[in-house]
C-alpha cells in the first residue's frame, strides 16, 4: 500500500528585501507522509523557521508550490488560507497563546467552533477527549492561567488536535520547557504519530528531541542537507 503523502514542498524560493535583496530559501523540496513526526532543524539562520512559515500558509510570497493533504496551496487567496489553516492545520508554538480569561475546555473548543462543522456538544465531548488523551481530564473547567508551563503547553496540543487537522507544525514547542515536560511533549507527539498517524512537523534546537523524530530535515544556508 502506497503511503498517503500530506505535505510537498516543490522548489520553494524566498527572498528578503530587507535591508537588501536576500535569498533566504534557494529550491527546497520534500515530502511528508501522513503520520510522520519530522524534525526540522538547523543553526539560526539557516532558514528552518522561515521554511515553517511558508509550511503553514501563513506566509505567501514564495516562489515554487506547496501541497498539503491532496490542497494546492499556491495561489490562493488569504481568506481562503485562513479558513485553510483552521481546518487543516494545527499549531503549537513555543508560547502557548492561551486565552488566560477562558477556561482551558473553552480555550480547546474556540477553533472548532469558528470552523462551525459540528454542534457544540460534539465539540465539547471531542475537546474532553482531547483532554483525557494529554491526561489533563480534571483541569477542563480551570481558568488556563491557572495550569503550569507544562500543562499550558499540553492544554495547546489538545487545542491544535480538535479539527482532526491534517498536520500538526510545531515552531519550538519545547523551547519554554524544563526537561522533564518536553519529555512529556516529545511522548505525546510520538504517541499521536503512532497511534493517530498525525503528521507533526517541528522546528527545534533539541538535539534529542530531533534524534528521535522519524526522519530530520536540516536546514543550511537556505538549503535542505540530507
Amino acid at each position: 500500500m502506497q503511503e498517503e503523502i500530506m505535505l510537498k514542498a516543490d522548489n520553494i524560493i524566498k527572498y528578503f528585501y530587507e535591508p537588501d535583496q536576500f535569498k533566504v530559501l534557494k529550491g527546497v523540496s520534500f515530502e511528508v507522509k501522513k503520520g510522520e513526526l519530522l524534525g526540522l532543524i538547523g543553526k539560526s539562520g539557516s532558514g528552518k523557521s522561515t521554511l515553517l512559515y511558508v509550511l503553514s500558509t501563513m506566509d505567501t510570497d514564495y516562489e515554487g508550490k506547496l501541497t498539503i493533504n491532496n490542497n494546492l496551496i499556491t495561489g490562493k487567496k488569504q481568506n481562503q488560507l485562513a479558513a485553510f489553516r483552521n481546518e487543516h492545520i494545527g499549531f503549537v508554538f513555543q508560547f502557548h497563546y492561551l486565552l488566560p480569561e477562558f477556561t482551558v475546555l473553552e480555550n480547546i473548543m474556540l477553533p472548532a467552533l469558528k470552523l462551525n462543522k459540528r454542534t457544540k456538544e460534539e465539540i465539547e465531548e471531542k475537546a474532553y477527549r482531547n483532554l483525557a488523551l494529554l491526561d489533563l481530564k480534571g483541569h477542563a473547567l480551570k481558568k488556563a492561567n491557572k495550569l503550569s508551563g507544562g500543562q499550558q503547553q499540553r492544554v495547546a496540543i489538545a487545542r491544535a488536535l480538535i479539527n482532526d487537522p491534517a498536520v500538526i507544525m510545531g515552531d519550538e514547542p519545547t523551547g519554554n520547557l524544563d526537561s522533564k515536560n518536553t519529555q512529556v511533549v516529545f511522548d505525546i507527539f510520538r504517541q499521536l504519530a503512532k497511534e493517530q498517524h498525525q503528521t507533526i512537523i517541528t522546528v527545534t534546537h533539541d538535539d534529542d528531541f530531533a534524534k528521535n523524530c522519524d526522519r530530520i530535515v536540516e536546514m543550511k544556508d537556505g538549503l535542505v542537507i540530507e
